[in-house]
C-alpha cells in the first residue's frame, strides 16, 4: 500500500477488502493500473482496477459485487473523499489460452450507476478493449492481490492489439457517438494514434501532446484544449463547437486508419 498515491490509499484499501470478502477463493488477482500508476492522478481521474477470478461469476454474485461497489465510488468531482471507480472483471478460464476478442465478465463504472441502482445489469460479453488493457497491465500496473500482471496474463499478440484499435475506432462514426464525451474521445484517439505508430501506450496528456505536434493547427488547438481540461479538471466547452470537434475526430480517425493499413 505504500506505493499507492496517498490521496486514494484508504479508498483502494476498502475496495480491495470488499472484493476479497465477496470473491473469496475465486479471486486470482487485483491490479491497479491507469493514471494512478502511470502519469499520475488528475482531478477527475478514475481509479482503474482489473479483477481476475478463476471462472465465470454466478449472476447473484455479480450483482452483489456491483451493488457493493456503488458505495465506494462517486461521479468525478462530486465527493472529496471518493474517486470514481472503473472496475473490470475477467475470468482466467475465459481468456487463457488467449483468443480475440476476449470476454469480460463484468464492468463497473459511474456511467452505469443509474442502471445498477435500477437492477439493470450488463451480461458477460466480448470486449475488444481488453486487448489494450492487458497490454497496459503487463507494462504498468501494481498487484494488490495475486501475482504481477506479466505473470498472470499472457502477452497480447501485436496483431490482436492492432485489431482492438481498429474495433475501438469503429465505435465513433457520427456526432451521436461522442456527444457529451468529446474530451474523452479526443484523448482516446490521441492514445490510439500513439499506440498505432509506436506499439507503446502513453498517458492521456502525453499522448495528446504527441498528437498535437502532428495535427494541423486547428485540430492541434482542439487536442490541446481537451488535454488542458483533463489536467485541470475544468470545463472544456467542446460541446459548444460540435463541427470543429467532428472535423478533428474524423481527421484523427483517418490518420490512424492510414497507419494501421500500412502496418497491417
Amino acid at each position: 500500500m505504500q506505493h499507492l498515491p496517498p490521496e486514494v490509499r484508504s479508498q483502494i484499501a476498502v475496495v480491495q477488502a470488499a472484493l476479497e470478502r465477496l470473491l473469496g477463493d475465486k479471486l486470482c488477482g487485483i491490479h491497479l493500473f491507469g493514471s494512478a500508476v502511470d502519469g499520475g492522478l488528475k482531478p477527475c481521474s478514475d481509479i482503474d482496477l482489473m479483477v481476475t477470478v478463476n471462472s465465470p461469476l454466478p449472476e447473484p454474485l455479480q450483482q452483489r459485487l456491483l451493488q457493493t461497489l456503488l458505495a465506494h465510488s462517486a461521479w468525478p468531482g462530486s465527493d472529496p473523499s471518493l474517486r470514481a471507480l472503473e472496475v473490470t472483471v475477467v475470468a482466467l478460464s475465459e481468456i487463457q489460452p488467449w483468443r480475440y476478442p476476449p470476454r469480460r465478465e463484468m464492468q463497473f463504472g459511474e456511467w452505469l450507476r443509474t442502471d445498477i441502482q435500477a437492477g439493470r445489469y450488463e451480461p458477460a460479453m466480448p470486449d475488444n478493449d481488453l486487448a489494450i488493457l492487458f497490454t497496459k497491465l503487463r507494462r504498468h500496473s501494481l498487484a494488490l492481490h495475486g501475482p504481477d500482471a506479466h505473470v498472470l496474463f499472457e502477452a497480447v499478440p501485436l496483431a490482436d492489439l492492432k485489431q482492438s484499435l481498429v474495433d475501438t475506432l469503429s465505435q465513433w462514426q457520427q456526432p451521436s457517438d461522442w456527444e457529451g464525451e468529446e474530451r474523452n474521445i479526443l484523448l482516446a484517439l490521441a492514445r490510439i494514434w500513439y499506440t498505432a505508430c509506436t506499439g507503446e501506450i502513453a498517458a492521456k496528456d502525453a499522448a495528446a501532446a504527441w498528437a498535437a505536434e502532428r495535427l494541423p493547427a486547428a485540430h492541434s488547438a482542439l487536442m490541446a484544449r481537451a488535454a488542458a481540461a483533463y489536467l485541470s479538471g475544468q470545463p472544456d466547452g467542446l460541446a459548444a463547437i460540435p463541427e470543429q470537434v467532428a472535423h478533428t475526430i474524423h481527421f484523427c480517425r483517418s490518420e490512424i486508419e492510414a497507419v494501421l493499413r500500412v502496418r497491417a
